[in-house]
């Protein structure tokens, strides 16, 4: 019976071996890393930036010119489109003046090759709508950046998440050691006649209950990083991480004020910006537009041929003088989604800087948890401690020590959870900031 328990151990141990050797190890750095390349809301977030990107380029065209080039065979009867054909083509003849052959020409066709090139020369409210999208273009780059560093404070989030869960099956393993240590204690007093059955039974319950909770953990770790995988653009495994330890990240803080320069408060700037050059843009469309314009032909009674070339160019003065109220009710939508911009820009600097006054706060009230919890693990260490020297020397029950014991294990996973807290909430509160590592 010993050898077959010693034989169980061995095949545990060496099971729980290979486990530690197949799971990789990650450090925080190296998962924000990971996620900043592959994360998938990043990539959106890229792909936003160069489609505005792509529109802004198609405002190219208020400075560069359209041309176009075609290729077009005609046949007609009719008398007046067959002489200029002719006068196109460059064949008119003395004969052609016939009244029999103007009046009734036949079939006549012609093939022409023509080359059309438009240049603006003067569009203001085009100008303006290119600044715009300009300004929208710089609005998703810098949703892109803070999108970077949301992803960087959800991994890290996600990460000591994971810490907690290995911190977790820690405790709880050092805590079914001990209450299989009682258990067995009690079972001896047991079988001298010592105590009785109940305290046996109760002893059980404990670990049966520390058990349960141990397997929680497991799957705890696993969910975690899985979790981790997902924000790193990852595919999901059963093969778990393993992290760093989970220690308090304690560090100093100036008094910070919100900044203005942050990426997402830069992004709605510019959005109230772009709106901004859509309201000058309808302004400037109640002013003339001036064109410029050309076209280079040739013309030939045969097909493939090219011969006989004409040229038309000039300049075009247009001035919209009355559009039925759209240029004037597109300049009022303009100047409303400008102020509804600036006005969601006040917003969110307020609701910002609250955030980071409670940050500073739930900070320090973190720090406070954390050394209330820790003088507790200490007391509730030391009182386990007596009690069971007490019962070892039958002066204590079993159920005052196991409750002892259970209290010290709640009062270690408390503090953890305390730490855990304060480092995701340090994580937040230099999210907010933009305060580097």
């Amino acid at each position: 019976m010993r050898r077959t328990t010693i034989l169980t151990l061995s095949a545990i141990a060496f099971t729980l071996s290979v486990q530690a050797q197949n799971n990789r190890h990650i450090t925080a750095d190296q998962a924000v890393s990971v996620a900043i390349e592959n994360n998938s809301h990043i990539k959106m977030s890229d792909m936003d930036r160069r489609i505005a990107n792509a529109d802004f380029h198609q405002t190219d065209a208020v400075f560069l010119p359209q041309v176009t080039l075609g290729y077009t065979a005609l046949t007609t009867n009719n008398p007046l489109n067959a002489f200029g054909f002719l006068l196109q083509q460059e064949s008119v003849t003395a004969m052609d003046f016939d009244p029999a052959k103007l009046n009734h020409p036949g079939a006549t066709q012609n093939y022409g090759t023509q080359a059309e090139a438009k240049l603006p020369l003067l569009n203001l409210d085009m100008i303006y709508a290119r600044k715009g999208a300009r300004a929208q273009e710089e609005m998703y780059q810098y949703k892109a950046e803070r999108t970077k560093e949301y992803i960087a404070f959800e991994v890290q989030k996600t990460y000591t998440g994971l810490q907690m869960a290995y911190q977790a099956r820690d405790i709880l393993r050092e805590s079914l050691e001990d209450v299989k240590q009682i258990h067995r204690s009690v079972t001896n007093f047991y079988d001298q006649g010592l105590v009785q059955k109940s305290d046996v039974l109760n002893a059980q319950v404990q670990v049966n209950t520390i058990e349960s909770a141990l397997a929680k953990a497991e799957s705890n770790i696993h969910n975690a990083s899985n979790g981790l995988r997902l924000l790193m653009g990852l595919e999901i495994s059963d093969e778990a991480y393993t992290t760093d330890s989970l220690v308090q990240k304690k560090k100093i803080y100036p008094e910070t004020t919100l900044s203005l320069f942050r990426p997402d408060i830069l992004a709605l700037q510019k959005a109230v910006d772009a709106t901004d050059m859509m309201v000058k843009s309808s302004r400037m469309a109640f002013l003339p537009r001036i064109n410029a314009f050309a076209s280079y032909n040739l013309n030939d009674s045969q097909a493939f041929k090219f011969r006989n070339d004409s040229y038309l160019a000039g300049i075009n003065l247009s001035w919209e003088i009355f559009s039925g109220n759209q240029n004037r009710s597109k300049m009022k939508s303009a100047q409303y989604q400008k102020n509804r911009m600036q006005e969601e820009l006040n917003l969110h600097i307020k609701k910002e800087q609250l955030e980071l006054d409670k940050a500073r706060r739930d900070l320090n009230d973190s720090q406070t948890e954390i050394n209330k919890q820790q003088i507790n693990v200490e007391q509730a260490e030391e009182a386990l401690r007596i009690l069971a020297d007490r019962h070892n020397e039958g002066l204590a029950n079993t159920t005052d020590l196991l409750m002892a014991q259970a209290q010290f294990s709640q009062q270690k996973l408390l503090l953890s959870q305390a730490i855990m807290s304060y480092n995701v909430i340090e994580a937040y509160f230099r999210f907010l900031t933009k305060i580097e590592n």
